[in-house]
């Protein structure tokens, strides 16, 4: 891949704003992240190279320097100054005035944390770092040895975070069930009835719910943990973006939350 995954992403993003008014705020200001993403990953790979590399499984985040990162940082505060939603947009503007010093605090705790946020952290400094981050951890995943993990992991084989969404391929007479790492971008095959939180595996304790505006998402929850993730079915839906398309649409999060199911990952949205 190559960094025209990104214009996939941004065209899909520009596709379902105008498909799903209520979701056009959301996917504008992805919009505006993922180009800036876009060309984060570029400058990486100028400056790192395209060629496969040697990074093992699970040590991508011993492989990132994020002090030579830095002086992208203020531009991408700016980009959430202005189009982030307002709280997200004041806490950028807030974060810029602390200096590189803070910068380079906040990057290496979430960076390192191995979990939604580090423990310093505040929810906003997480996003934000994890945003950024994002296009830095795929382009090291993207320039990696291939690696095929033991079994299903529910955690990411490459950099050990947790999935962001579900994708369903068309195989044979049916489909094949993978997760899509909310860090690195990774895909791993994981098994059809699976919970990916908790690994329950009893049919009748998994709940599925679509919608009728976009009945190639659905919610996979689980009823022993109460934790969902939201799946795109490619058959139904060859033109989708599994991070775009699970960004658009937030009735299907309304529908969860109102059942008492938490997300596994939240999204850029915090949703």
């Amino acid at each position: 891949m190559k960094s025209g995954k990104w214009d996939t992403r941004i065209c899909r993003a520009e596709e379902l704003a105008s498909t799903y008014p209520f979701a056009a705020e959301g996917l504008h200001f992805y919009q505006r992240v993922a180009e800036f993403q876009k060309s984060l990953y570029a400058q990486m790979e100028k400056e790192r190279g395209k060629e496969k590399g040697t990074l093992l499984a699970g040590s991508l985040r011993e492989a990132l320097d994020i002090p030579h990162l830095l002086p992208h940082f203020a531009s991408f505060l700016s980009v959430m100054e202005k189009s982030a939603p307002a709280p997200l947009s004041h806490s950028a503007r807030e974060l810029c005035a602390c200096g590189a010093g803070r910068w380079r605090e906040i990057l290496t705790e979430w960076w390192d944390s191995g979990a939604d946020r580090g423990p310093k952290l505040t929810p906003a400094e997480a996003l934000i770092s994890w945003a950024f981050l994002q296009p830095c951890a795929e382009y090291l995943a993207d320039h990696a040895e291939p690696t095929q993990p033991e079994g299903t992991p529910s955690h990411c084989p490459v950099c050990g975070r947790l999935p962001l969404v579900g994708v369903l391929r068309p195989e044979g007479n049916g489909a094949r069930r993978s997760l899509v790492c909310s860090l690195c971008s990774t895909e791993w095959n994981f098994r059809r009835m699976v919970c990916p939180a908790c690994g329950e595996e009893d049919e009748k304790k998994h709940a599925v719910y679509t919608a009728e505006e976009f009945s190639h998402v659905r919610v996979e929850a689980c009823t022993s943990c109460r934790r969902y993730i939201k799946t795109v079915d490619l058959a139904k839906n060859g033109h989708a973006v599994p991070v775009v398309d699970e960004l658009a649409t937030i009735p299907l999060n309304l529908w969860a939350a109102e059942n008492g199911y938490a997300k596994l990952q939240p999204n850029l949205l915090g949703i």
